[in-house]
């Protein structure tokens, strides 16, 4: 017997998903201490500013390579 995926749509879009995950990162980092678990949060808030970047350069036509 095969298992079925769980597949779902998406209502939002990847950008808006990648730009909440941000925010959301950057606000619960707000409210830690410094230490290393707000460090991870800070980071993973840039993970995905420059994932939500790649992503807009990628989807854009003609545009050439960042240097």
């Amino acid at each position: 017997m095969t298992k079925k995926r769980n597949r779902r749509k998406q209502t939002v879009s990847f950008d808006d998903r990648l730009q909440q995950a941000a925010s959301d990162a950057r606000q619960a980092a707000v409210n830690l201490p410094q230490g290393h678990e707000r460090d991870g949060m800070l980071q993973r808030a840039r993970q995905a500013e420059m994932a939500r970047r790649i992503n807009g350069w990628l989807a854009s036509p003609g545009q050439p390579m960042p240097k």
